[in-house]
């Protein structure tokens, strides 16, 4: 089943330009989260930031799950 799964995000990256780039944008999100996670004490515009980033990353997260249900459907 892990299989399949993989084999329908790799198709999608190639076929599917939103599925792509809420993927590339996952990814970014998920670095500037560690460079957030990384530091000791954030200020409070910092903590913001990092609050916002992670809503996008979830939201994206979301939505290529959507996509990623309605191709396993067809």
């Amino acid at each position: 089943m892990k299989q399949k799964e993989d084999e329908l995000k790799k198709r999608l990256m190639i076929e599917d330009e939103e599925f792509r780039r809420l993927s590339e944008e996952h990814e970014e999100f998920e670095r500037r989260l560690d460079q957030f996670n990384s530091k000791s004490f954030l200020t409070p515009t910092e903590e913001m930031e990092r609050k916002k980033i992670q809503k996008l990353k979830l939201a994206g997260k979301d939505r290529m799950e959507m996509i990623l249900s309605s191709h396993r459907k067809k």
